[in-house]
């Protein structure tokens, strides 16, 4: 009766919190989102808008169409009657548009105003015939707008009018419902008094590894629809302008359909002038061939001994690009392409879940009857520590490699981690550990193929393969044991099979690793006379990269960039801009919002590790703590390599921030799962507002000015939408 009476108020409760949460989505999204609605409501409708003033830096063409003939004056007035504080601007019909486009002439689709209102300037914004509801601006004016055009000299403007005294429709976004929706879910789920909280984790139960599937599935069929989609819309992408270098994005499929011809040369044009250069990487030189006329001269490929190469790893296309050219040519001749687009979705998806399954077997090591919910917010944590969503936004070909080494580091650890035999769980580390028995043989050897691969993706992972050194001490001791104990042996058969059992678990690791790892060296000698030459010093760039050095002073800044590089908040969408990062000396730079601990301040937990021995020893977690300590520590040699040999990359935080994110784990299961009531309260709360507080910064980085492949450009519809859910209020 008591038991049927809890379950009756556990879905009271239930029921309950559905309705609040509904009551919430609808007071939201109906009223606070919809106040530009309620605020114009008065709106007279009435405008002399029909006569609008033009400036005499504004022209209306024939054809109706608006062009800037003087930036300074090119503005439309419009006079108000003070009823309402919108104004809207009327876009040309489509068929003026489409007109225009059809000669060869480029209108703008978005187009950056300033209203002014009674004289008073209000902030600059952006408006784009791809999004309706941007077209209404707010300018509260009693007497005249002036919308300023902020374009340069010669554009084209697809401005019929402006109107004022203007009603804003009543709207509803499905993806505002659905963000609002996910937020509460998630601070529903998160909340200190969530049942979550109670539910420890079990990695053998059937219904935790169901509900896991099932939220890794949502993912999975987003991931397929734009797999789909890239293959089914694949086109060449490669772009030439006279006199200018030639931007070809497609450099894995060109290495896959070299490997498939077998050769390692890329089937590109070089030019004669370019082969006969005395120094082709020297700038000038390039630049006066491009003067001359010399084409085509193609921009980040590396050029050795007159023929094109990729300096990217070669095991991406081996793994995706080779197979799907090679499957596609049994039906069309010579196969399609399959383009960085798709590849990088798959391969990102893959990390999705290994990162996943890989902090989830850390977590069991360190913490194992922690709650659910304690394991859901650090498996985001990590995602969101790791920099995916950059490598999830941009999926051209630089992305290709690190989604790759993400990929394989994350499953040779898990497969690592999850080595060793349940019956050497409580092995102790005395030495007293059957070295071979305890450890599976196939998983060391599949790890170790994984992390040895990172040699043909992203090198710099390839200091992962350290951890081994940590994660398997006890074994390594045992080892060392066996093979001094089998130089007493008797007899020279006796010495010789002690040893061979004994090594059986370091040649797993080893052979495996050299067979992945001596092709690639010779791929390189083959390419570069030279197995540990990449190729990365002939690629054709902004400077020459035979002899560019990062400087020291540079290398101390780029560090400190890195990791302490602060956010840069502003009062217009998207609120955060990205941040300067001058360099006494030249080297890449790429426009970045902060570092890492600056856009995932939870990562700052990883410095704690080396300070958690005692704690994690008492807990029998000695080994685990050396292993999150190493991880510390690689995390720190992949950022000074970074910074010595790539520069500053936004993209290359996902380089090192996973391992940042995995040895912050110690300390934030400390804190989530504090044995004093009040304090764990608490810190529940305060992982959940930091971790709110990176999911916010992700999602405003999507919309950045300024960062490569801006979203106002590359999806202007979809930017203006969610700008203007801030900009009408």
């Amino acid at each position: 009766m008591v038991f049927s009476k809890q379950r009756f108020q556990a879905r009271h409760r239930v029921r309950a919190a559905i309705v609040a949460a509904f009551v919430v989505v609808v007071l939201v999204e109906c009223v606070l989102c919809n106040v530009p609605f309620f605020r114009s409501l008065a709106a007279s409708g009435d405008s002399a808008a029909a006569y609008n003033t033009l400036g005499p830096g504004l022209e209306r063409r024939d054809d109706g169409l608006l062009e800037v003939i003087d930036p300074t004056q090119a503005y439309l007035q419009v006079a108000a009657d003070g009823s309402s504080d919108y104004v809207r601007v009327v876009p040309v019909p489509d068929e003026v548009l489409q007109g225009a486009e059809q000669q060869g002439e480029r209108v703008l689709r978005t187009v950056r105003v300033r209203p002014d209102a009674d004289r008073r300037a209000c902030e600059l914004t952006s408006v784009s015939l791809d999004s309706s509801r941007s077209l209404y601006v707010r300018a509260a004016a009693g007497r005249t707008v002036r919308v300023q055009v902020v374009e340069p000299k010669g554009s084209l403007i697809p401005f019929e009018a402006v109107r004022a005294n203007v009603r804003v429709p009543f709207s509803v976004s499905p993806l505002r419902v659905a963000l609002l929706v996910l937020a509460l879910v998630l601070v529903a789920l998160w909340r200190p008094g969530s049942r979550l909280w109670k539910v420890p984790l079990d990695t053998s139960s059937v219904r935790q590894r169901v509900a896991l599937g099932v939220l890794l599935a949502i993912p999975g069929v987003a991931t397929a629809a734009v797999v789909v989609w890239q293959l089914v819309s694949a086109v060449p992408l490669s772009f030439h302008t006279d006199g200018m270098y030639t931007y070809d994005y497609d450099q894995y499929d060109h290495v896959a359909r070299a490997l498939l011809d077998g050769h390692a040369w890329l089937d590109l044009d070089v030019p004669q002038g370019l082969r006969d250069a005395d120094n082709p990487y020297d700038v000038a030189t390039r630049q006066q061939l491009l003067a001359d006329g010399v084409s085509p001269v193609y921009w980040d490929y590396a050029f050795f001994n007159g023929r094109w190469y990729s300096y990217f790893g070669v095991v991406p296309a081996l793994l995706l690009f080779v197979p799907y050219r090679a499957v596609t040519s049994l039906w069309v001749d010579g196969g399609l392409m399959m383009p960085s687009g798709a590849a990088v979705p798959l391969l990102m998806f893959g990390f999705l879940v290994f990162a996943c399954l890989l902090t989830i077997r850390v977590i069991k090591r360190v913490r194992p009857h922690v709650s659910v919910a304690a394991v859901s917010m650090l498996c985001v944590f990590v995602l969101l520590a790791s920099n995916a969503s950059y490598l999830w936004y941009r999926t051209n070909f630089y992305s290709v490699p690190i989604a790759a080494s993400l990929l394989l580091s994350t499953l040779g650890l898990w497969l690592w981690l999850g080595a060793e035999r349940p019956s050497a769980a409580n092995a102790g580390e005395d030495g007293k550990v059957n070295a071979v028995g305890s450890l599976s043989l196939p998983r060391l050897a599949a790890g170790s193929v994984c992390i040895a691969a990172n040699v043909g993706c992203r090198p710099s992972f390839v200091v992962v393969a350290f951890a081994a050194f940590p994660l398997f001490w006890p074994q390594i001791r045992a080892i060392a044991k066996q093979l001094r104990d089998g130089v007493f042996a008797s007899g020279a058969h006796g010495r010789a099979c002690a040893m061979l059992h004994a090594l059986r678990a370091p040649l797993a690791v080893l052979v495996p690793a050299l067979v992945v790892v001596v092709p690639l060296f010779a791929y390189n000698m083959v390419r570069f006379s030279s197995p540990f030459d990449f190729g990365s010093s002939y690629q054709i760039t902004v400077t020459d990269m035979t002899s560019y050095h990062q400087s020291w002073s540079n290398f101390i800044w780029t560090v400190a960039y890195y990791l302490f590089l602060p956010l840069r908040w502003t009062n217009m969408f998207p609120f955060l801009a990205v941040d300067p990062t001058p360099l006494k000396d030249w080297g890449f730079t790429e426009a970045m919002p902060g570092g890492l601990f600056a856009m995932a301040p939870l990562a700052l937990a990883s410095l704690a590790c080396p300070f958690l021995r005692r704690h994690m020893r008492a807990r029998g977690h000695t080994g685990m703590w050396r292993t999150l300590t190493t991880f510390l520590l690689l995390s720190l040699l992949i950022v000074a390599l970074d910074a010595r040999l790539g520069g500053l990359g936004w993209r290359y935080i996902a380089d090192f921030g996973w391992l940042f994110a995995l040895a912050s784990l110690p300390l934030l299961l400390i804190a989530l799962d504090c044995d004093r009531p009040r304090l764990c309260w608490l810190l529940r709360v305060l992982v959940l507002a930091l971790l709110l507080f990176m999911l916010a910064v992700t999602v405003l980085s999507l919309f950045l000015y300024g960062r490569d492949d801006e979203l106002i450009r590359n999806n202007s519809g979809l930017f203006h939408d969610v700008q203007s859910w801030f900009t009408l209020i």
